[in-house]
């Protein structure tokens, strides 16, 4: 079989495209015949040993992926070969057959196709929990995503209308603030590549004020980290919520004096965990998350498409914040 291997730490272009023996299912194991692969920003981490796993080398890249099930191991009674599935594997979705344990392996409807199977659980069942579990948003709340454009920041803006919120989508170009007023966010807001002067800080907290009605935004939704952290918390309103995320632009060091202030709460979303943790409320959000899609109301953007020897390139785009929603591995 093929696959894209990490043989050392690096960016995308340390991948190597390899052919290596096709993996058996073991004892409650599937074995998936790979037809699309989601890349997501831990991907671009994990390769570099920046990620909280490391994987031994080799391995290839790739957390989520969707196909049909061509091996069923030992005491595996719910999936059968054929089974048309999404998979939640961590790494090695960059390959064209993967072996996942059963429990990770979801079937999907008939009518969902393989590329927006392949982008669902990670960025939907992130934001899904970030909004509804961490934040607990209501209808009429205020919402502002940093990093609107990508992934989770474009699931972030479905889920946030869903649930009745206002939306503010912050980002960093027209184009991508387009792409989010496509979407069906209320506002937009284009920040500076560059926030580490303290006037931008405090002009783009006033233009969230001001886009938020004058008393800032109930619930912050944060993908961006770095400089951008701080102001948004300051634009926060009375009891507000600050979603932790992820930080491709830094980790942010916050003045905990805002906390008293403003009464508002710092709030981590740590997805992967609470899939883990708490597996009853993370099959109850799977449920939500594959109604809304049922109803149309969230649906993965993809952008771009890239066949498996062009992963590297997909990783790029990725890691230069360029991409548009979703990026897709195919491997057929």
């Amino acid at each position: 079989m093929k696959i894209m291997l990490s043989t050392e730490p690096g960016g995308p272009d340390t991948l190597v495209l390899s052919d290596t023996a096709t993996p058996e299912p073991g004892k409650k194991q599937v074995r998936i015949k790979v037809h699309a692969a989601g890349v997501n920003f831990p991907d671009t981490l994990i390769i570099r040993d920046l990620y909280q796993v490391k994987p031994p080398r080799p391995f290839a890249p790739g957390g989520e992926i969707s196909g049909e099930v061509d091996a069923v191991g030992e005491e595996v009674s719910d999936l059968k070969v054929g089974d048309r599935v999404l998979g939640m594997v961590g790494f090695g979705g960059f390959a064209t057959q993967v072996v996942a344990d059963a429990t990770r392996v979801i079937k999907i409807p008939d009518a969902m196709p393989y590329d927006e199977a392949a982008c669902f659980v990670l960025t939907y069942g992130t934001s899904h929990h970030a909004l509804k579990d961490r934040a607990a948003i209501q209808p009429g709340d205020s919402l502002l995503i940093l990093g609107a454009a990508g992934g989770v920041g474009a699931a972030a803006i479905e889920l946030g209308k869903a649930a009745g919120a206002k939306v503010i989508a912050a980002v960093s170009s027209e184009e991508k603030a387009q792409f989010c007023r496509d979407l069906g966010a209320d506002e937009t807001l284009i920040y500076p590549r560059d926030m580490s002067d303290r006037a931008a800080q405090k002009d783009f907290s006033a233009q969230i004020k001001t886009l938020s009605g004058g008393e800032g935004v109930n619930v912050v939704y944060d993908a961006v980290g770095g400089d951008y952290a701080e102001p948004a918390v300051r634009a926060l309103a009375w009891k507000g919520r600050y979603l932790v995320v992820g930080f491709p632009a830094g980790i942010p060091k916050i003045p905990l004096n805002l906390t008293l202030l403003k009464g508002c709460q710092i709030v981590g979303v740590f997805w992967g965990a609470h899939t883990v943790r708490e597996p009853q409320s993370h099959a109850e959000n799977m449920g939500d998350l594959f109604r809304l899609y049922a109803e149309g109301k969230v649906r993965p953007q993809i952008s771009a498409r890239f066949p498996l020897a062009q992963a590297s390139d997909a990783l790029q785009l990725l890691e230069d914040r360029k991409a548009l929603g979703k990026v897709v591995v195919t491997m057929t």
